[in-house]
């Protein structure tokens, strides 16, 4: 079996645009900005070809934070970031907890203040589907901690 594999820098797809998509989710809890890092993109890069052809939305348990979107058709990056800053509305910052039920991990790992250098990558199959990865350094995300 051939597994096609493009990435896809276009609009909403540029590093631009991750960084901007995060640092805007960041800021509106008074986070410092991330930066794009070149080493990272090519850890994220290199995941996102390993799992295109399956869409599968397993963590690489590499050594940096990690959040993944799929999508069976087209996702692009600032769409899957929203997706994951989404899951604010059920992050309480208070207990530092996420509401029964809900998950908001990829939020917290989205906005953690001690990850400031990102790197992403979307894959887009043959059959059109969506691979996206975003990892963080220094990694964090880490239960008991407040991300802010």
């Amino acid at each position: 079996m051939s597994v096609a594999l493009i990435i896809h820098l276009n609009a909403q797809d540029s590093h631009q645009d991750y960084v901007n998509a995060h640092n805007t989710a960041r800021a509106a809890v008074g986070g410092g900005p991330v930066t794009w890092d070149n080493t990272v993109a090519a850890y994220a890069r290199n995941y996102a070809s390993q799992h295109i052809g399956n869409c599968r939305l397993v963590h690489s348990g590499g050594r940096y934070g990690e959040n993944l979107a799929g999508s069976s058709g087209d996702l692009s990056g600032t769409a899957a970031v929203q997706l994951w800053v989404d899951e604010k509305v059920f992050y309480d910052y208070n207990s530092n907890t996420c509401a029964a039920g809900q998950v908001c991990g990829h939020y917290t790992q989205a906005v953690w203040r001690n990850s400031v250098r990102i790197g992403c990558a979307k894959g887009k199959g043959h059959n059109g589907g969506t691979f996206i990865t975003c990892n963080y350094d220094p990694p964090s995300n880490y239960v008991g901690r407040r991300p802010y």
